[in-house]
């Protein structure tokens, strides 16, 4: 005899082992440092998936050796066959503009090992679309479970969750130990949507000590300064330039993404060739923002691209959520405001400064424009495009910046709305004020 059971399932295997060395629950439990309950409900099959730990302790109590040890140990592992791979949730549309991001930050967690990455950016630049989009690949492709943690602000009065919200990882796995349980040393990536200031490094620390193939991927609006964080910056879809060649222009991410949102209202939409000029205007006006995009696909249903991009001329931040489309609401201005809030004396003084300035720019003529030194500037420009500011502008001849063109505006109307009034008195609107210099 070589003590392997004629019996399926764990739970199954477990009892013929004990109940062949003649061994009580009770004592089981002794010999193996564990609760009575614990024993009876792996025996009863409500333990499917026991911790590694807890699989040793039983074994070494059972007195397993060789074969049936390495079974015992097999049939603890082996999942359900009507289990499935945890999936993200289902996305509800398809993503436009973001193949090379997505591919980049898949193979980064499934191959290059990154640990933890942290995407960040601007409200409405499309961080949760791409996150999930990266989850499915890594469920399809690499076959990992996903578990989708929608973090956010606590209940009143709640203690803030590891995870925030009250649809916090932590608390719906069943805190800490009910999410290690489910993961153990299964390749999983945990996805943590919108983690701004609510992720605690310790809780981190633990669930990368307790399950060794875990990946996490969090989305926030700003670097959380995390031990080991890599930061991947997501800057607004490409737009095209302000003398684009027709058919090149209506390539570019932003635009595609912005006929795709118009094709869904009116199908069949054959744009004009008279419109294509106004519709990169449009996409040059709105920085390419996912989600300001996708309001004004919206208002197209009323007015022609040429008409929306004179009325937001005339009146900046007058893109509101339209009624026909399901998307997200938010506001420009607010985004724009909470991502000033954010920003120190020092990075929204040189800001400020940019704004004012016509086009691109290098790190160099930010120096010289500030008076401030050229190691400081370098600095303070790569915080400035983590926050989403300042993007990346394509040269020839080296790196080249522009703040995005919607803070240019905010910008201007503060710099009306602060010019001496009668009396000499400063007029500054709330929303401006923290654009001060």
């Amino acid at each position: 005899m070589d003590g392997v059971a004629p019996v399926a399932g764990f739970g199954g295997l477990l009892k013929y082992q004990r109940e062949r060395t003649g061994l009580t629950q009770q004592c089981l439990a002794d010999h193996a440092s564990l609760s009575v309950r614990a024993v009876r409900d792996m025996e009863a099959g409500r333990v499917q998936r026991p911790r590694q730990e807890t699989v040793r302790l039983v074994a070494d109590a059972l007195g397993l050796r060789g074969r049936a040890r390495s079974l015992f140990e097999a049939a603890a592992r082996q999942r359900a066959l009507v289990e499935e791979l945890a999936a993200p949730p289902a996305p509800r549309g398809a993503i436009i503009g973001r193949e090379a991001e997505s591919e980049t930050l898949t193979q980064a967690l499934t191959g290059h090992g990154d640990r933890l990455l942290s995407l960040v950016g601007l409200g409405g630049v499309g961080k949760s679309r791409l996150a999930l989009d990266v989850a499915w690949r890594v469920h399809h492709t690499a076959r990992w479970s996903v578990r989708w943690a929608a973090c956010g602000e606590p209940q009143a009065g709640a203690a803030r969750a590891p995870f925030a919200g009250p649809a916090g990882t932590a608390t719906a796995h069943g805190g800490l130990d009910g999410l290690t349980d489910l993961i153990e040393d299964r390749p999983t990536l945990l996805v943590l949507d919108g983690a701004d200031d609510t992720v605690g490094p310790a809780v981190l620390d633990e669930l990368f000590r307790r399950c060794p193939e875990l990946r996490v991927l969090l989305t926030s609006r700003a670097p959380l300064g995390l031990d080991g964080e890599q930061v991947v910056p997501l800057a607004p879809l490409a737009v095209p330039g302000p003398d684009p060649d027709p058919e090149r222009a209506m390539g570019t991410a932003a635009v595609r993404l912005l006929l795709a949102h118009m094709r869904r209202l009116r199908p069949g939409l054959a744009l004009d060739p008279a419109d294509r000029p106004e519709v990169a205007a449009l996409c040059r006006y709105l920085d390419g923002l996912p989600r300001a995009l996708e309001y004004a696909a919206g208002w197209t249903l009323l007015e022609s691209p040429a008409r929306l991009l004179d009325r937001l001329a005339a009146t900046p931040f007058s893109l509101p959520a339209p009624p026909v489309t399901l998307c997200e609401r938010g506001d420009l201005r607010d985004t724009l405001d909470e991502a000033n809030r954010r920003l120190t004396d020092r990075q929204r003084e040189l800001l400020v400064l940019l704004a004012a300035e016509p086009g691109d720019w290098s790190v160099e003529e930010a120096a010289a424009v500030s008076g401030r030194p050229l190691q400081d500037c370098r600095a303070t420009v790569q915080e400035l495009l983590l926050c989403g500011l300042v993007r990346l502008v394509p040269a020839a001849d080296g790196a080249r910046f522009a703040v995005l063109n919607l803070l240019r505006t905010l910008c201007r109307e503060h710099r009306g709305a602060t010019a001496p009034a009668t009396g000499d008195r400063t007029v500054r609107p709330p929303h401006l004020a923290a654009l001060a210099s």
